[in-house]
């Protein structure tokens, strides 16, 4: 089996400064790419800012003969995106891939949750991953090719107590991923999504016995896969932790018809409604709506 490397391509990072972005950024420099490793060099809740996490990620990638280039803007502004991307092009003449990584965490139980909880975290997550791929995905539409990964979380996809923030933002960047995947399809730009387990500074203190199961590392391949000039896919979203590397999808049941459809109707045929067996797994949503035709002759 032949090594995959990357001729060059130049790949954005964000959150590149520790955790799952360092990772990323030190496997795809290993194979070839050009990295810009960007954060902002905050605390885990965003306060503060530092130029030596992005740096210290540089730094390590030049010793081991790579190339990348230290970028410390913020993603949760449209500036700063736009500096992001520019950063890519005034270093290396070009952007490739784009992996939203950069995050925050500031949990909180629902019934607590403020807006100053929830503001920056839908800015960092899901305006973060807007405002650096929407400039990016201009220059890969005009060049013709582009990858773009979006970190995703199970907290959003499955739900998890204290983060509807958190989840939320989460969640729509599988809707972001979704759309980039069908609006990008034309110009070979590919668009995916993952939900990774791993033992990192935002996580630390919540993995318990699995810690030691969930290095950051293990994320990373599916990552650089996904990058990838080969990648198969477009429009998808996968778990990954510890190894394991699984497809995440959104079916829908075959359901129940009634041209008269009544309360009663929904809930005497609830069963029906809810049976997942001969679901489908639309891909876009001219998919989706294709599925009610067959109810319409």
């Amino acid at each position: 089996m032949s090594q995959l490397g990357y001729d060059g391509k130049v790949a954005i990072i964000t959150g590149a400064g520790g955790g799952l972005g360092r990772q990323h950024a030190l496997l795809m420099a290993s194979r070839g790419a050009l990295i810009v490793v960007n954060d902002l060099g905050g605390s885990v809740d965003g306060t503060g800012a530092s130029t030596m996490a992005a740096e210290k990620v540089v730094d390590e990638i030049k010793a081991l003969g790579g190339e990348a280039v230290a970028d410390t803007n913020s993603v949760a502004t449209p500036e700063g995106g736009e500096a992001i991307v520019q950063t890519a092009i005034d270093t290396f003449g070009r952007v490739d891939i784009v992996v939203n990584n950069a995050g925050i965490l500031r949990d909180k139980a629902f019934h607590n949750m403020e807006p100053d909880l929830l503001n920056p975290v839908l800015d960092v997550h899901l305006k973060g991953a807007f405002y650096v791929t929407k400039p990016a995905f201009v220059k890969m539409r005009e060049q013709g090719y582009g990858r773009i990964i979006s970190t995703s979380s199970a907290a959003g996809v499955f739900g998890n107590f204290g983060q509807t923030n958190y989840g939320a933002a989460k969640m729509g960047l599988v809707g972001f991923t979704r759309v980039l995947a069908v609006e990008g399809a034309r110009n070979n730009i590919k668009a995916n999504a993952i939900a990774p387990l791993a033992l990192t500074r935002m996580t630390e203190n919540i993995m318990g016995g699995l810690a030691d199961k969930l290095d950051p590392g293990l994320v990373s391949p599916l990552v650089a896969f996904l990058a990838h000039e080969d990648c198969p896919v477009s429009g998808q979203t996968f778990s990954v932790g510890g190894g394991r590397v699984a497809h995440v999808f959104i079916g829908e049941t075959q359901g129940y018809f009634n041209s008269n459809l009544t309360l009663e109707d929904v809930q005497a045929n609830w069963g029906t409604i809810t049976d997942q067996k001969g679901y489908a797994v639309p891909n876009n949503l001219g998919e989706e709506t294709a599925m009610f035709l067959p109810f319409f002759k």
